[in-house]
């Protein structure tokens, strides 16, 4: 792992990159962890912990050599931290969504147990406007009936028209597949 806070810092583009955006809490630690398989990204029950960009290398089971960086930016939203987040937003977040040149998909993380945010429509749009492919993914899951999945996840596609939506949960591993699939496609459409 690699983390950077300036753009200066920011490792050469030599993969293609998945970014994980989300509110603090939304779970994008878990998402990472459960993607991999493995506990590589720091979970905590404090919101606001990621402070910087950190950069993590994937293997594919069997492959020696790296094949994919995700990345996973500072979370926003917490009271406690949004101003400081918000104020670092030009210095090196902007810089990263705009500009890197290997950045293959944008995850877009947002709590199916929470209406959507007026936090969360910003990222979307900004991501739209900035021409980035991106996911919604639909975090804890779990957490709701059937039912009540169903009316959130029509909820966030009414919200948000002609983005596809994962339900995903990190506890129950629910929507994993899915996501690889979205992740390998954006992957192989980069480098194509």
């Amino acid at each position: 792992m690699m983390s950077a806070s300036d753009a200066s810092h920011f490792p050469a583009p030599a993969l293609p990159e998945v970014a994980f955006l989300g509110r603090s809490n939304v779970g994008k630690s878990s998402v990472i962890n459960s993607l991999l398989g493995s506990k590589v990204a720091k979970t905590s029950s404090t919101p606001g912990r990621t402070r910087s960009i950190n950069f993590f290398e994937v293997r594919w089971p069997g492959k020696p050599q790296p094949e994919l960086i995700f990345t996973d930016l500072p979370g926003y939203g917490y009271a406690r931290v949004s101003r400081e987040v918000l104020q670092q937003w030009p210095s090196f977040i902007d810089p990263y969504l705009k500009g890197r040149s290997c950045l293959a998909l944008c995850l877009a993380l947002v709590d199916v147990n929470v209406p959507p945010q007026e936090s969360d429509q910003q990222l979307l749009e900004f991501l739209s406007a900035s021409g980035r492919p991106f996911v919604i993914v639909a975090t804890k899951s779990d957490r709701l009936s059937g039912n009540q999945l169903r009316n959130s996840l029509q909820a966030l596609s009414q919200k948000f028209p002609q983005i596809c939506i994962v339900p995903f949960s990190a506890r129950t591993g629910t929507g994993r597949d899915e996501l690889w699939q979205q992740i390998r496609a954006a992957v192989e459409s980069h480098a194509a």
